[in-house]
C-alpha cells in the first residue's frame, strides 16, 4: 500500500523570498530614521572658527580710505594768457609769497597798456588846457568886477556929492536925476558882476570835479592794465612748497588754465573716499581714528563734497589733535568712521557665514559642545568688527562664524577634536 507524502508549506524559494522582503524594509526604515533628524555633516573644530556671543561696548562704523593732503592747498591758474618766456624756479621748490614762479609774454597786453598810458597823457594835457583856460576866464570875469565895483564907488560919490549940492540949490534937479540914474545903473551892473562871479565858480568847480572824476577813472583804468601786465609774471601766492608745476619755454598757455599749486606745509589733512550709500549719514564733525605707529589718532569732518563720481563722494577730515610724527603727503590711512554714538548692545565676531546666511541664520553650538545646529538670528548694525544681534542669541552662546561656503543644505554639524 502506498504511503501518502505530506507536502511542504513553504519552499526555498519562498523562504528568499520573504527574506529580501523583510531586508528591503529594514533599509527602507533605516533610511526614514536616519533622514528624519535632518542632515549632518562631520567637521573638525580645528578647521573651523567658533566665537561666544558677548555684550559689550558698541558703535556703528565703516573703513575708508584716506589719503593725506597738506592742510591748504592754493592753485595757481593763469591770470592771462601767453607765451612762457622765463622759469624762475622748478617743480618742488619753497617759496615765499611774492617770489617770482614765471613769466609769460602776451603783445596784445602790453600794446593795450601803451595805448591806455597815451590817453591817460593826452587827458592829462586836457585837463592842464582847461584848466588854464578855466583860471584866465576867471581873471577877466575878476577885472570886470572890480571895474564895476570901481564905477559903483565913483557913481556913489558923484550921487551922494549932487545930492548935497541940490539941497543947498548949488545944483539943479536934472544934474541931481543923472547922477541917481547912473548910480542905480551901476548899482545893477555890481548885482551883475556878482551873479556872473558865483556862477563862474560853480561852473568851475563842476568842470573840475569832472575832470578829476575822468581823470580818476582814467588812471584807474591804466592800473587796471598795469596790474594786468603784472599778472604775466606769475608768484606765489603764499609760502609754501611748489607742486605740480605745469610748464614749458615756449609753451603757450591760455587764460584760467591751471600752472601748478602751491602746499602749505604747516599742516596735514585727510582726503577720503566714501561709498554713496552713506551719503545721507555724512556730516561734519563726525569723527574717525586709525593707528600710526603703534597710536590712535582722531580725525574729523570739517568738508563734505556731496558730488557723486563714480559710485563716490569724498569728504575732508583734520586731525583733532597734532599730526602724527612721520606723516608724509601722499600716505595712505585706513580710518573707521564713526556712523553712531557708542552703546551697549550683544555682539558677534565678522565672520564669514555672513557671506552665506545673510545674517539670517548662524550654526549655534550645543551645551555639550558636540553638534552645532541652524539656529534663526536677527542682525542690526555692524563695524568693522562686530555686528549687533537683536534677537535669536544669548550672552555666552557660542556659535560658528567661519565660511559656510561648504555646508550646503546641512541643518547640523558633528563636532570632532
Amino acid at each position: 500500500m502506498d504511503i501518502p507524502i505530506e507536502k511542504k508549506r513553504f519552499d526555498s524559494r519562498k523562504i528568499a523570498y520573504i527574506a529580501g522582503g523583510i531586508l528591503l524594509i529594514a533599509l527602507i526604515t533605516y533610511v526614514v530614521i536616519a533622514t528624519s533628524g535632518g542632515a549632518k555633516l562631520n567637521v573638525q573644530t580645528e578647521r573651523i572658527s567658533i566665537s561666544t556671543v558677548q555684550r559689550g561696548a558698541f558703535q556703528e562704523n565703516i573703513p575708508v580710505n584716506g589719503v593725506v593732503l597738506p592742510i591748504t592747498t592754493i592753485y595757481l591758474d593763469a591770470l592771462e594768457g601767453g607765451r612762457v618766456e622765463e622759469k624762475f624756479v622748478e617743480d618742488g621748490a619753497m617759496m615765499q609769497q611774492g617770489e617770482p614762479i614765471l613769466r609769460l609774454s602776451n603783445t596784445d597786453l602790453e600794446l593795450s597798456l601803451v595805448n591806455q598810458e597815451t590817453q591817460v597823457y593826452n587827458l592829462l594835457t586836457q585837463m592842464q588846457i582847461s584848466q588854464n583856460a578855466a583860471r584866465q576866464n576867471t581873471i577877466n570875469r575878476l577885472n570886470q568886477y572890480t571895474d564895476v565895483e570901481n564905477s559903483l564907488i565913483e557913481a556913489r560919490r558923484l550921487y551922494e556929492l549932487n545930492k548935497r549940492l541940490y539941497e543947498k540949490d548949488a545944483i539943479g534937479r536934472q544934474e541931481l536925476i543923472i547922477a541917481e540914474n547912473d548910480y542905480n545903473y551901476q548899482k545893477e551892473r555890481m548885482e551883475l558882476a556878482e551873479e556872473i562871479l558865483r556862477q563862474d565858480s560853480l561852473s568851475v568847480s563842476q568842470e573840475e570835479r569832472q575832470i578829476a572824476n575822468s581823470y580818476a577813472r582814467t588812471q584807474n583804468a591804466l592800473e587796471l592794465m598795469r596790474r594786468k601786465v603784472a599778472d604775466l609774471v606769475v608768484r606765489a601766492p603764499i609760502d609754501g612748497q611748489l607742486t605740480s608745476l605745469d610748464a614749458e619755454i615756449g609753451q603757450s598757455k591760455v587764460k584760467g588754465e591751471r600752472l601748478g599749486q602751491i602746499d602749505v606745509l604747516s599742516g596735514f589733512k585727510v582726503r577720503a573716499d566714501i561709498d554713496e550709500h552713506y551719503i545721507s549719514r555724512i556730516y561734519t564733525g563726525q569723527r574717525g581714528s586709525f593707528s600710526f605707529n603703534g597710536e590712535r589718532h582722531v580725525l574729523e569732518i570739517k568738508k563734505v563734497y556731496t558730488q557723486v563720481t563714480n559710485g563716490r563722494f569724498q569728504v575732508d577730515m583734520e586731525f583733532t589733535g597734532e599730526a602724527p610724527e612721520g606723516i608724509r603727503r601722499g600716505q595712505s590711512l585706513q580710518i573707521r568712521l564713526a556712523l553712531s554714538e557708542e552703546k551697549e548692545a550683544l555682539l558677534i565676531p565678522k565672520g564669514g557665514f555672513f557671506q552665506k546666511t545673510g545674517g539670517n541664520w548662524i550654526f549655534k553650538v550645543s551645551e555639550g559642545g558636540g553638534t552645532a545646529y541652524r539656529t534663526d538670528i536677527t542682525l542690526g548694525s555692524q563695524n568693522t568688527e562686530y555686528y549687533e544681534v537683536l534677537s535669536g542669541l544669548q550672552p555666552g552662546d557660542r556659535v560658528v562664524t567661519s565660511s559656510y561656503d561648504n555646508y550646503g543644505d546641512i541643518q547640523e554639524l558633528v563636532l570632532e577634536d
